[in-house]
């Protein structure tokens, strides 16, 4: 059995023109093999990670304080403290967390953590792979990237 505390972790800060947000991994360095866990924090009027949704992995959100929206594939719904939310693989899991409350938004992200693993980001047409160390490892991975959904290549021609 492994105790990691949240104050023995480092923030990780992503500040873009898409988002701003910052995020402790709570199960990177632990044994967790199929289960990964992020802190994350929102100011007022900020977003996180762009919408998408994963091909592989299931996540799962638990409000801790504040108040925001989640979009979805069909609308944006209303969050706060103490809301759950499943994410299950697939479009039907699309999301993004979007803090239009007063105060951060301070969340938990749950996910599964199956390799390899598609990330679709229909906003922009685009999507991230992941082989070899499933998402949120990059740095870990065999292979990973992001692409246009639209760029393909001629098998024969352009990769024999």
């Amino acid at each position: 059995m492994e105790i990691v505390s949240e104050t023995d972790r480092e923030w990780s800060e992503y500040d873009t023109d898409h988002a701003r947000f910052r995020r402790k991994r709570l199960a990177a360095d632990t044994e967790a093999e199929q289960l990964g866990c992020s802190l994350h924090e929102i100011p007022p009027g900020e977003r996180a990670w762009p919408y998408h949704y994963h091909t592989s992995n299931e996540e799962a959100i638990y409000v801790l304080s504040g108040t925001g929206q989640i979009r979805g594939p069909d609308d944006h719904r209303p969050l706060q403290t103490g809301d759950y939310v499943v994410l299950p693989a697939g479009e039907s899991g699309a999301h993004r967390m979007i803090n239009d409350g007063e105060g951060t938004l301070r969340y938990l992200a749950l996910s599964t953590m199956v390799d390899p693993d598609v990330v679709r980001y229909p906003d922009s047409e685009s999507f991230g792979v992941y082989v070899g160390a499933p998402p949120g490892h990059p740095e870990d991975a065999d292979f990973h990237g992001f692409y246009d959904v639209d760029e393909t290549v001629d098998f024969w021609n352009d990769v024999a």
